[in-house]
């Protein structure tokens, strides 16, 4: 059975996860589309519903990292990656899939 504490640490890891995702989905499509579309077919009402859209899936991103990382044993590697993770195209998903990893080997470890 595992604990109270590894219950919500895999449940913070997977609320994460999920946030990583969004995160690097709404960047996506920003860089991807919503930013081509301004500049090469002047459309510009793209950039102003994708762009606060990214914003608030970036701020919730940064509120789940800084509570995922304050539970406690994340070097400041980890932390750096994540953090420069939102700043990357892709770089969520490769975020997404350490979290996977790590959420694995804890459960694991029961």
């Amino acid at each position: 059975m595992l604990s109270a504490a590894r219950t919500e640490e895999l449940s913070q890891l997977r609320r994460m996860r999920a946030v990583s995702l969004l995160e690097g989905t709404t960047l996506l499509l920003l860089v991807g589309v919503a930013v081509p579309l301004k500049h090469l077919a002047g459309y510009p009402v793209a950039t102003r519903l994708v762009g606060p859209v990214h914003g608030i899936a970036f701020v919730l991103y940064v509120w789940m990292l800084i509570q995922t990382v304050s539970m406690g044993g994340w070097s400041r590697g980890e932390t750096a990656r994540m953090a420069l993770a939102a700043f990357i195209p892709f770089g969520a998903f490769l975020n997404e899939r350490a979290l996977a990893r790590r959420q694995s080997a804890l459960a694991a470890s029961n």
